[in-house]
């Protein structure tokens, strides 16, 4: 029945659960403004731990602080009793705070203040508490005075030397060391137990000490007390007998362990026995915890951090010797204080909300519940209809304005307690906008987007959102509304521009805010630096061009390997790049580029590598000295991130060329060590280069030297030949030895000859030169000769025999029967009859032909008589050959000869012999002129080398407009024509010409040009230059100059001056201009060049008189003028020469004559 009774009362209780609405829990925001004007309940927010234990030396500081509006007031219960602070003088409460300071600067001691403590903060809408803070003074008591007996024991035997330090407040920290201050040594065998005792498993003689002290620390008052010593006397025998494994500590075969839920489980099992067990771990039942487990103490002692309920159950220790083992139990329980499962948390609800307070807790055994309001037990409190307490939950239904309320759930079992406050605020507030009024906001298109608009009221507001102040509410499809207030727009786009009005309902009211959208185009890096490596002191140059939104300002900025990169004189930043010149290796790193405008950012990095010729190899060091090798060890030098490809050894020797370097050999970058191949008799010095992809090092420091033993020359002597420099004799030479192939001292020659297939014994001689000459040979007859070097130490390998050959001499036979046959216009076919081969008297080379151009067919046409050569080899007995490149219509002669090396033989008899007509060569000129818009002349020349008789020319046109040609016309002309006029169809028309001259051959090489573009811009030119400002300049300036000089003419005529005539032969005043015959102008005459007759100037700028002067004519002359002021007859009246001469200091003067001498 009673079963049944209470299955039926926890049905009602989740029917009631699930009849009531809660509403949402109103989320204060912490804004100042709303904070200020929120009325709240105290909450605690700071305070001491429930066990709390104080130092004596110092004040005691009991924390209380709680926060609330109105700000709340304080109270203290201490042992359950009110604590009347204003009573105890030593007894002080922070202002505007809750916390306790009890200082004893006059007396009194801690002790008296030892007890349980309790804070109540306090306001108008309820009370807060403190957890029950436990106050207890530390305490380091002394060791109680005692007289230690020695200790005694067997040698091979267990002991325990016991501590029992006196009990403290915390318990203090043990620890074992000699009178020194020297710890005790502790192994596998000795070691301290969890309870401060030392335990050896077996006694050694070497444990006999007067001085085993126990230490004991205590924390806070930071203190050491040490127990009196023990002395430990060891009696020894000759032989120790073992014993089986047995246990110290814990005793028996089980025990058990309870520990406290999230504390640290230590597990202790120390042996005793000979020779020293060895402890080991398990668990029945299961694993040990493997990530919470850790051995100590030499796997003596099993230590679980964090315990939970899982860790609870059997755990074995088993000591093991050869001689057996021993296993011992404990039977761990964890028990726990309670800890919190749902902790109670804060309340605001608007009037007519519903909420509930839950308070779940679990521990071992189970926590009992009880619920406080404002400090009192609930069930004393004044019934609250909206209230209903259903075990470890309160319920509200359609609270009101004035419940408000802090309450206090406590969950306690025997292991300890919690308390935690929870307020329950009724709170109602109008609508009010948190943010910032009209705030702008720009984003980048394409992005995710969210306009904030942060509200609060009580109870809690419906937001919307509108866009542009027009239609309903936006949510759905691009957009999303968030509890919180936040507009999500998915993908904002340019059309998603504009003013978004959010706005906050409630039945208190409402409130909205505006936020301005704009979406700009993304910033970024459209161009990117690039990784790259750079030589030492050449340019390094890393793009970064960005696009960004025209209406954002963008910042460039640089950084190096993360931090801030300064530009300097050197490096040149601009809009698109970063210029890095003169890189040295202080520039390597990585560049990154960042671009920012004020609503995003775009980065981009690339590394430069800076490379630079290797340092110079160290420490040269020679080894394995042989006759003709070394080896050569060195340390490469930096290859500056570019890896060393090869090293170049070169030597230096001090007898042939002391001081020049010379190159030995070069190896592959990656050794180090080589044997290098030397030459004997020389003392030698090394040096190393390192060479990479950027060049060469600076060659490394000498080695020492190392010198050869010397030997016979190795080489053979290279170039022998043997030739006659004269008929009568032969040079034989060859080419020296190096200096390093000599090999030792005193150098020579040996020398051999004979004359080849004769029979003869090997002539030979000793020579310090390259040369011997023999002398008194027959005229080019073979001889066989070989050399071999020598020196002190030895002669060298012989040469392989070579022939050589004595001088030659001029060749006695001429070639026979000289002559021509198939003649054509260029070649002709020669034959001829050769020599005896002795009579050439030395090396067969060629027949030489020599040939020369006599004279041309052609009439009157003058030639070049050159002489020409042609070699032909031919060793049949009568050869032939064909001479080509001949000129046509001409007469040639010739003849041949032998030749050797050096000499040439009696000429062969002379032929001649006469070309056939060919055709002509090409005109030696061919002009192309237009004289008017519709005809073209043109005009050539005859061809420089006719090649026979002309008897015409050809002229092939036709006409050209780019690409495209018209009909081909042609036109033949006599051969003394050279000229002809073509009539133009129209005045743009261009033409392609092909002029050639012909002989009864054919017709020759051709000439061909194509007529100028002629348009009337070539006559409007010529109008033009009239409008010119250098033509109007220089005719205003002439204007100007004959009008002074008529100026001055009259003047002189008003004085009765005298003026040159100038006679009409000398100079005739004709005003038409003559025209050539091609109808082009010339403005000279033959007259041009001769001297104005009474016009000469001379040196010293006298003027010689003329014969003729208007004074003669003018002033009482019989001399008349016409109307039009000619002259009416000859000159008829002259004056006498002295007369003339009287007046030279006149014409001197005469404009007339100033004119004629500028001409």
């Amino acid at each position: 029945m009673l079963g049944q009774g209470r299955h039926t009362a926890l049905a009602l209780v989740s029917l009631l659960l699930l009849s009531l609405r809660e509403a949402t829990p109103i989320e204060v925001p912490q804004d100042p403004k709303i904070q200020q004007d929120l009325k709240q309940p105290p909450t605690i927010v700071k305070q001491s731990v429930k066990d709390y234990i104080v130092d004596p030396r110092d004040n005691i500081i009991i924390e209380c602080e709680a926060k609330g509006n109105p700000v709340p007031t304080f109270s203290w219960r201490r042992n359950g009793k009110f604590f009347n602070i204003g009573k105890d003088p030593r007894v002080t409460m922070r202002k505007r705070s809750g916390t306790l300071e009890i200082g004893f600067r006059s007396g009194g001691r801690p002790e008296d203040y030892e007890g349980e403590y309790q804070c109540f903060a306090t306001n108008d809408f309820g009370v807060a508490l403190s957890n029950k803070i436990l106050l207890r003074v530390s305490k380091a008591p002394l060791w109680p005075k005692e007289v230690l007996e020695p200790v005694v024991v067997t040698e091979g035997s267990p002991l325990v030397l016991t501590c029992n330090p006196p009990p403290g407040l915390p318990p203090p920290f043990t620890f074992w060391m000699s009178s020194a201050m020297n710890p005790i040594s502790q192994d596998k065998r000795v070691s301290t137990g969890l309870n401060g005792d030392l335990y050896f498993s077996n006694v050694v003689a070497q444990d006999a000490h007067t001085d085993y002290s126990c230490n004991a620390r205590f924390l806070f008052t930071h203190t050491i007390q040490q127990k009196n010593p023990f002395t430990l006397k060891v009696l020894t025998s000759r032989k120790v007998s073992e014993s089986t494994p047995t246990f110290l500590s814990p005793s028996g075969s089980e025990s058990s362990k309870i520990v406290q839920r999230d504390e640290q489980l230590l597990l202790e099992c120390i042996a005793a026995g000979l020779p020293t067990p060895t402890v080991k771990w398990f668990k029945k039942g299961g694993d040990l915890p493997g990530n919470k487990v850790k051995f100590q103490n030499f796997n003596k002692t099993l230590k679980i951090i964090s315990v939970s309920e899982e860790d609870a159950g059997e755990y074995v220790c088993m000591a093991n010797s050869h001689l057996g083992s021993i296993r011992h139990s404990i039977f761990v329980q964890v028990k726990a204080a309670p800890y919190w499962l749902d902790k109670p948390t804060d309340l605001v609800l608007a009037p007519d909300e519903n909420g509930r307070l839950v308070c779940r807790a679990n521990g071992n055994p189970k926590p009992n519940i009880q619920w406080l309001i404002n400090g009192q037990p609930i069930d004393t409190s004044p019934a609250n209809p909206s209230r209903q307490v259903l075990g470890d939950t309160i319920l509200f239904r359609s609270v009101q304005m004035g419940s408000s309320a802090v309450y206090q759930c406590n969950a306690s079992n025997q292991h300890g307690y919690l308390l935690s406050n929870a307020f329950v605020s009724v709170l109602d507030m109008p609508p009010r906008m948190l943010g910032p009024k009209n705030q702008l906001i720009k984003v980048i298109e394409n992005n995710r987007t969210f306009l904030d608009c942060p509200f609060f009221g009580s109870p809690l507001p419906e937001l919307r959102w509108f866009k542009n102040g027009q239609g309903s509410g936006l949510d759905g499809g691009q957009y999303r509304v968030y509890i919180n207030g936040t507009l999500e727009i998915k993908r904002a786009r340019t059309e998603d521009e504009g003013t978004y009005t959010c706005v906050a309902n409630s039945i208190l009211g409402s409130a909205e805010n505006q936020v301005r959208l704009e979406v700009k185009a993304q910033t970024r890096i459209v161009r990117f630096p690039e990784h790259q490596s750079a030589i030492r002191g050449s340019t390094a140059r890393f793009n970064c061009k960005v696009k960004s939104d025209p209406s954002l300002p963008v910042t460039v900025t640089w950084t190096k390997d993360d931090k801030a990169l300064y530009l300097g004189w050197r490096l040149r930043k601009d809009d698109e790049s970063l210029t890095i010149p003169n890189v040295n290796e202080g520039d390597e790193g990585t560049y990154t580029c960042t671009v920012k405008s004020e609503i995003d950012q775009d980065s981009a990095s690339a590394r430069l590598t800076v490379l630079d010729r290797p340092d110079p190899p160290i420490d040269l060091d020679l080894s394995d000295p042989a006759a003709r090798s070394v080896r050569l060890t060195w340390i490469p030098g930096n290859d500056h991130r570019s890896v060393i490809t090869e090293f170049l050894v070169q030597f230096e020797e001090d007898r042939w060329e002391p001081g020049r370097w010379q190159n030995l050999s070069t190896y592959p970058g990656d050794l180090n060590s080589v044997i290098l191949q030397l030459a004997p008799f020389v003392n030698y010095q090394f040096r190393v280069i390192a060479i990479n992809s950027v060049g060469q090092s600076q060659p490394s420091r000498p080695s020492p030297r190392y010198k050869t033993s010397g030997a016979a020359p190795d080489v053979i002597p290279r170039g022998l030949r043997g030739w006659g420099s004269k008929k009568d004799n032969m040079e034989i030479t060859w080419e020296p030895l190096l200096d390093l192939e000599r090999n030792g001292p005193n150098l020579q020659y040996n020398v051999w000859w004979r004359r080849k297939d004769v029979g003869e014994e090997w002539s030979n001689v000793t020579t310090e030169g390259s040369k011997h000459i023999i002398h008194n040979t027959e005229t080019y007859v073979p001889y066989e000769i070989k050399v071999q070097a020598r020196n002190e130490f030895g002669q060298g390998p012989e040469s392989n025999v070579v022939i050589g050959y004595s001088g030659e001499d001029k060749p006695t036979d001429a070639p026979t029967d000289f002559r021509v046959s198939k003649v054509d216009s260029t070649k002709a076919n020669i034959h001829w009859k050769s020599v005896d081969p002795n009579s050439v008297q030395g090396e067969f080379k060629e027949y030489k032909l020599y040939y020369w151009r006599e004279s041309s067919i052609v009439p009157g046409l003058m030639v070049s008589k050159e002489n020409k050569t042609k070699g032909i080899y031919s060793t049949t007995s009568e050869p032939s050959g064909i001479l080509s490149d001949l000129v046509p219509y001409s007469k040639y002669k010739m003849f041949i000869v032998v030749a050797n090396r050096h000499f040439e033989g009696p000429p062969s008899n002379t032929v001649e012999f006469s070309t056939k007509e060919g055709v002509p060569d090409a005109p030696r000129f061919f002009r192309i002129n237009r004289r008017s818009f519709d005809t073209i002349y043109l005009e050539w020349d005859k061809p420089l080398e006719p090649n026979g008789i002309l008897t015409g020319y050809q002229l092939k046109y036709q006409t050209v407009n780019g690409s495209r040609v018209g009909r081909q016309q042609l036109e033949t002309f006599l051969p003394n024509m050279t000229d002809f006029t073509l009539r133009l169809p129209d005045r743009s028309t261009r033409f392609k010409f092909l002029l050639s001259a012909l002989t009864q051959v054919g017709a020759g090489e051709v000439f061909a040009e194509e007529s100028p573009h002629f348009t009337n811009e070539a006559y409007i030119d010529q109008v033009d230059i009239a409008t010119q400002g250098w033509f109007i300049g220089l005719m205003c300036a002439i204007a100007l100059i004959i009008l002074i000089l008529l100026i001055v003419c009259f003047i002189k005529r008003s004085r009765g001056g005298k003026y040159p005539v100038r006679d009409k032969k000398d100079l005739p005043l004709d005003s038409v201009d003559h025209k050539d015959q091609d109808g082009s102008f010339d403005y000279h005459s033959d007259e041009d060049n001769k001297p104005l007759q009474g016009s000469q100037t001379s040196l010293d700028g006298n003027v010689k008189e003329s014969d003729d002067s208007l004074v003669d004519y003018g002033e009482g002359g019989d001399g008349q003028f016409n109307e039009d002021g000619s002259f009416i007859g000859q000159y008829t009246v002259k004056k006498d020469k002295d007369e003339t001469e009287g007046n030279e200091s006149s014409e001197a003067t005469s404009p007339v004559n100033a004119i004629y001498s500028l001409a």
